[in-house]
């Protein structure tokens, strides 16, 4: 075979590679997974709230303490490129619903060190807990079978997993999800306080 044939083959291959990472990518960006089973509702947001990790301040957390409210659970990593470009939306979006009841958590699957650096530098404005090998099991009981980051969890008042998404989220479509969900977490409270 030509050198001028092999090239053009090798080009050729190469641009079938990258379409299917393009569309792979495509895929993944943006999709919440297929429905969520009641078992993976249930057993994931028990496992999450169950849990107890470090934040980055070292102190050890309980993520029961924030069931009752909207809670977006955000498994990432300092090296994950989807990762790093949704923050900066999750910031704003927790900036904007706050005083609503939001309240985004980021659980770091990566080195501590690397963790707190890029906390302090983005200014992530929600508690980022940093975990472990163990805690793949927490992703995967809500229902991250695939292994892949980023994965967020959205759970609503009740502790009930209403979506997950699978690779980046973009503001828009989690502010889709989460706007009943404060509606109906307000409705809830304002009929606690009248009974």
């Amino acid at each position: 075979m030509s050198k001028l044939k092999q090239g053009v083959l090798f080009i050729s291959a190469a641009l079938i590679a990258i379409s299917i990472g393009v569309f792979l990518r495509v895929q993944l960006m943006d999709s919440s997974q297929s429905a969520i089973t009641e078992e993976v509702s249930k057993t994931g947001a028990e496992a999450i709230f169950a849990a107890t990790l470090p934040d980055i301040h070292g102190e050890s957390q309980a993520l029961s303490q924030w069931a009752g409210n909207v809670l977006v659970v955000n498994f990432w990593a300092t090296w994950c490129e989807p990762c790093r470009e949704e923050i900066p939306e999750f910031i704003e979006t927790q900036n904007k619903f706050r005083d609503q009841g939001l309240v985004f958590l980021g659980i770091a699957l990566d080195q501590e060190n690397k963790v707190i650096a890029y906390s302090h530098e983005f200014e992530i404005n929600y508690p980022v807990l940093i975990g472990n090998l163990s805690t793949w099991s927490i992703a995967e009981a809500a229902g991250n079978v695939q292994s892949v980051l980023p994965y967020t969890v959205v759970i609503n008042h009740e502790g009930e997993i209403v979506e997950t998404y699978l690779g980046r989220v973009h503001q828009n479509k989690l502010e889709n999800v989460l706007i009943p969900l404060l509606h109906e977490q307000s409705l809830a409270v304002k009929q606690e306080q009248t009974s």
